[in-house]
């Protein structure tokens, strides 16, 4: 691959990086893409020539945040009683590792846009079935409730970042 090849793929990145920053902490209404383009010093245009809308890079960063929280709870293997306990100590690390992509998968619901909320209710049925699935291969009793109160403790822990309320974690 030439260096020319790898530069736009780099931009692109830092593209998605700048946004999932200024999406997680100006919101999907008050970030720009010409905010967007300006954190990474690249002009608005080039920003619409990797993403035709704001819409899309927003989607782009949530799937990317999706298939990285995903592919690390896939990663964990743990005993059954120790499952969960070890899930939550891998969404902690993403939380801060990852925190602007986290934050934003775990408040997307509350973005209106329709292609966004319908992303929202396809990941988060998607995650709650996969989670069950891991319960269910670990002999854990109730696993379809278990995977509930996994995903509303990752909303607490999200919601305890957000507002900077550490006594709201689990």
């Amino acid at each position: 691959m030439s260096i020319k090849e790898e530069i736009p793929a780099n931009r692109k990145e830092q593209i998605m990086e700048s946004a999932a920053a200024l999406f997680a902490t100006q919101g999907f209404y008050k970030t720009t893409t010409a905010h967007i383009a300006e954190a990474v010093g690249v002009t608005q245009p080039y920003v619409f020539h990797f993403f035709k809308t704001k819409e899309q890079l927003y989607l782009a960063v949530l799937e990317r945040a999706y298939n990285r929280m995903e592919y690390a709870f896939n990663q964990v293997e743990a005993p059954a009683e120790q499952l969960c306990a070890a899930m939550g100590d891998v969404f902690v690390e993403l939380m801060e590792t990852q925190r602007n992509e986290m934050l934003l998968l775990m408040q997307c619901s509350a973005t209106p846009e329709p292609k966004v909320k319908e992303f929202a209710r396809e990941k988060y049925a998607q995650l709650h079935e996969t989670m069950r699935n891991r319960f269910d291969l670990a002999g854990i009793n109730n696993s379809s409730h278990e995977a509930s109160m996994f995903l509303a403790y990752g909303l607490v822990i999200s919601l305890s970042a957000v507002l900077e309320l550490p006594q709201l974690m689990p």
